[in-house]
């Protein structure tokens, strides 16, 4: 069984929120300023066969806020595809982070399936699944947006 037909208890991703203070000179105020890093987003284009997964990878420069939605699968355009987004490993597979896996996404929407924060700059993954209801190719639109 296909670890993303695995039912997963979403816990959440790691949650941490980083900030430097700087003082101004001879002032007595402070201002906190959070780490800000230039906004990516990928799009991952595709065909799953069914019964398969495919894998993509980015690349987060600054840690922060990570969406993942898929904007189109089909055919049928209502088609439930798995979503999971994690770290590659040196076969290519995707090491889901916890909480990172939704098995039930929904297509053609704007609405992120996974979203949280990763705590460390890096290479991730996010790989899309047939969850066994494919009865042909599915093509699909997967949107990463990500520092």
């Amino acid at each position: 069984m296909r670890r993303v037909k695995q039912t997963i208890v979403a816990a959440g991703l790691a949650t941490t929120i980083a900030a430097a203070v700087a003082c101004g000179g001879g002032s007595s105020t402070s201002n906190v300023v959070a780490p800000t890093g230039t906004v990516v987003t990928d799009v991952f284009p595709g065909v799953v066969q069914p019964g398969t997964f495919k894998v993509h990878t980015f690349t987060v420069t600054t840690p922060g806020q990570v969406t993942v939605t898929m904007t189109a699968a089909g055919p049928p355009p209502t088609i439930a595809m798995g979503l999971g987004i994690g770290n590659p490993d040196a076969s290519g597979n995707c090491i889901f982070l916890s909480g990172g896996v939704n098995n039930n996404s929904v297509a053609s929407t704007t609405t992120p399936q996974l979203s949280g924060t990763v705590t460390a700059s890096g290479a991730y993954c996010v790989e899309i699944a047939d969850i066994g209801n494919a009865a042909g190719p599915i093509t699909y639109s997967l949107t990463v947006v990500h520092t």
